[in-house]
């Protein structure tokens, strides 16, 4: 048993499953649209259903941030995500300054939507461009052009998000280091709160594993991401996660808390999540049915989780470094304890043997990765398996 004694920060994350057409490359459950549609309505009232089910694991607890990702989120309409964010605030404890984030990507908005869904309470929207070349676009089997990315990005703007994230990828197929800068200038140019700018990586059970395009090799891969960074930087993106460049601090809210061992509750089809139990002073998983039909027909009966697992103290320890090592500046030291329910004296052997490599700064108030633990980010979790 865990010595737990309060529940870490609290996040909602809603997975709407479609998408028009599957990239090669997404690992995500996504399910391409069928020739005869699918059912919204029924979809966010098995939502509806599924979060009426969990609300027993969230008395007493406040929201702070609420992420609409799929699949491609804003095939949705705009009264659809209405109906949903209405049974939300009726049934959770919202935080007053809640960050509401949507996934959009261009080819799936138009302006009225942007609008609509601005009206109904989003105020943060992340763009799926992942480049503005469209050989690249081709190759990722996008159904957007950079002309396309660039308008849904001015339709956001003028819909009044001036909080929006961008989506982007390097280590392209074909891709140069002068390729890879070209993408992030037009992307800086458009002046976004925030970037995601993350590697290719060919992942199981995708059209890219059976069929695996040429990537750039691992040299070429680090020139790129060094001569990114730099550039980000000096653009006044300041990186704090592996994969995240904020500007004037706007960090995204939501996956802070993923990365600080924070709770998430997720619902939708295939939708992940952890939960601190203080009562039975445990930390929990959940997995949802991955079939959107089949999710629909369950949440009926109050029936979606097939996987339930309660996370040994022998995996925490990795588990939480595998969040909080992802952030530059690490966390404070004493969220290992406030956030595992485990004594920091449980990983001291791990810790030292990793300050020793130079993979880690442990300080006496934090704990973060080195610069050399970033690049070598599997090496340094290596040390936490057990």
């Amino acid at each position: 048993m865990l010595t737990l004694h309060q529940a870490p920060p609290l996040s909602l994350y809603i997975h709407l499953p479609w998408c028009i057409k599957k990239c090669p490359y997404c690992d995500f459950n996504s399910h391409e649209v069928p020739i005869s549609g699918f059912d919204e309505k029924s979809y966010i009232d098995a939502l509806i259903n599924d979060l009426e089910v969990e609300l027993h694991r969230m008395w007493g607890r406040t929201i702070n941030s609420i992420f609409i990702g799929g699949g491609t989120p804003s095939l949705f309409l705009p009264e659809s995500l209405d109906r949903l964010l209405s049974s939300i605030r009726a049934r959770l404890n919202l935080n007053s300054n809640i960050e509401i984030t949507l996934e959009a990507n261009p080819g799936a908005v138009d302006a009225e939507k942007f609008l609509e869904y601005r009206a109904v309470g989003i105020n943060r929207l992340s763009l799926g461009i992942q480049s503005f070349d469209n050989k690249s676009l081709a190759l990722l089997g996008r159904i957007h052009n950079s002309n396309e990315a660039r308008k849904a990005i001015e339709l956001s703007k003028q819909s009044g998000f001036e909080n929006f994230n961008l989506d982007l990828m390097f280590g392209l197929p074909n891709q140069t280091v002068d390729n890879a800068l070209a993408d992030l200038k037009q992307a800086v140019e458009q002046l976004p709160t925030h970037i995601s700018w993350y590697q290719l990586t060919i992942e199981p059970n995708t059209i890219f594993s059976s069929n695996p395009p040429r990537l750039p090799n691992d040299d070429l891969v680090w020139s790129i991401q060094e001569q990114g960074q730099i550039f980000l930087q000096d653009n006044n993106f300041r990186q704090y996660e592996i994969s995240a460049y904020a500007r004037d601090n706007r960090v995204s809210i939501h996956n802070i808390n993923y990365w600080q061992f924070g709770d998430y509750l997720g619902i939708g089809a295939g939708a992940h999540s952890k939960i601190t139990n203080i009562a039975h002073g445990q930390i929990e998983r959940f997995t949802r049915h991955k079939i959107p039909k089949r999710y629909i027909e369950l949440a009926g009966y109050g029936d979606v989780i097939t996987e339930k697992k309660v996370l040994t103290s022998d995996e925490i320890p990795l588990e939480f470094m595998m969040n909080a090592l992802r952030l530059t500046d690490g966390v404070p030291i004493s969220f290992f304890s406030e956030r595992t329910g485990l004594p920091i004296k449980n990983i001291e052997k791990e810790l030292r043997l990793a300050k020793k490599k130079g993979l880690l700064d442990w300080q006496k108030t934090e704990l973060k990765p080195s610069f050399e633990g970033q690049r070598y980010l599997n090496e340094l979790l290596q040390i936490f398996m057990r």
